[in-house]
Formats: C-alpha cells, structure tokens, sequence
C-alpha cells in the first residue's frame, strides 16, 4: 500500500556537514519511515530543496547516487519514481583501512581494482554494442585530448573507465565503484602531488579500448593489467 501524503514523516533540515551525504541518508531515511513502495513517487526537487535547506547541485548528486545504485529512475515531465525500497543500511558500503600512509592504501586498493576491472573489460569485450564502443571512444578521445593538452586528465580518465564498466551491462560494476568511489578517487587525485602518477599508462588506454571494440575479452584482460601494473610501479617509486 502506498503511503499517504498526510501520513508521511517530515524531512527536517541538515546541519552543515557533508550535505550529499546527508541528503542521501536523509531520502533512505524518509523513505524506510514512510514506507514507500516500488512505484511510489518521491517528493520534487523544489521541494527536496526546501525541506532540506541544500541547493539543486546537492540534490542532484544524491539523487545520481541512488540512480547509479538502480533504485530509483527519473522520468522526464514526471518525477522520480523507487524502484526498490531503500534504508541507509542498503545505499552505503563503508570502507575502511588499517593502512596509515596512503602508499598502503592505494596499493590495497589497488588489489581490489585489478579484480574488478579486469573484469570489467573481460565483459565488456563479449557484451559492448556499437553505441558502447561510440561513448567508450568519445571518453577516450577526450582523455587523449586533455592528455596532451595538459599533460594529465584524472576526471576523463575515471570517465573513460567508467564508459567501460557500462558497457558490460552489469550495473553491479558501477554500483560498486559508486560506493568505492571516495577511496577509487584517490588514483585520479595526484597522489604524492606528482603530476605524472601512471602517466605511463596512457597509451593503454587506446589498446583497450581496441581490445574491447575487437570483442576480445582475453586482450581486454592484458591491456588493463597493463595499466594497472605501472600504477603499482609508480606507488611503489613514487612513495619512496
């Protein structure tokens, strides 16, 4: 039964923390409390906003969030609409690391990288469509530009491998790394403040996406490792 607009809790105002996040919990929150339904209708932006008092930007992020989660979907000229019902133990996967330095972390990360991406492009390789290897190439082609313009491109080169993750189809790989993404972030961050960590890595980036446009998943699987190899090099040189 879906809930009645009168008998649904009230979304009290956030204090000044991290405001995506608090979002985020606050809309598993309402809807665990007003028990809504697969179908059901959240409430508007405006009017997240307001209850809220956060701007659209945040809004909008939390509500990214869930929609790379697969429990909600937004339908143009109608609203948000739950797919599934949601409570904050459902839409976050806390990590944490023993690890102090963040050359222990990134390398810790990194083995949990290798086992998803690797995959990733295993599957992408046997699942892509031509309208894949069109977004996977326009993400490449704008890493590549930004590359050599500026001599790095963190956020198109998480761009790119994110296009590759869609690709297989499974939403299970981006939903993971949207809820490793703080930790993930950190490789496309300048770690140890240089400039050029995994620069070396480039030209990879291009095979695999050959690799993948060829529909060869074993290629796929070598051309990642590639890259993930050198990145492992760089944290071991770099964080001497």
């Amino acid at each position: 039964m879906k809930a009645n607009r009168s008998d649904r809790p009230v979304i009290r105002p956030l204090p000044v923390m991290d405001r995506a996040r608090q979002v985020t919990d606050a809309l598993a929150d309402y809807v665990e409390e007003a028990r809504l339904q697969a179908g059901d209708r959240l409430p508007a932006e405006r009017e997240l906003m307001a209850a809220l008092a956060v701007g659209r930007s945040t809004i909008r992020e939390a509500i990214r969030h869930f929609q790379a989660l697969g429990v909600i979907e937004t339908r143009k000229g109608s609203g948000t609409y739950l797919l599934k019902p949601v409570s904050r133990a459902t839409i976050h996967m806390p990590l944490s690391f023993d690890a102090v330095h963040l050359r222990d972390a990134l390398l810790q990360t990194l083995e949990v990288r290798r086992g998803i991406e690797c995959e990733a492009g295993m599957v992408a390789a046997r699942r892509r469509t031509a309208g894949d290897l069109v977004v996977i190439e326009e993400k490449l082609n704008e890493m590549e530009r930004v590359h050599l313009e500026k001599g790095t491109s963190g956020p198109e080169d998480l761009a790119f491998h994110l296009a590759v993750y869609d690709a297989t189809h499974n939403p299970l790989f981006r939903q993971l790394l949207e809820q490793m993404r703080e930790t993930f972030e950190r490789f496309w961050e300048h770690p140890f403040d240089r400039q050029d960590f995994a620069r070396r890595s480039f030209p990879f980036h291009r095979t695999l996406f050959d690799a993948i446009a060829a529909g060869d998943a074993e290629a796929a699987r070598a051309e990642t490792l590639k890259i993930l190899d050198i990145v492992e090099e760089d944290i071991k040189e770099m964080s001497k």
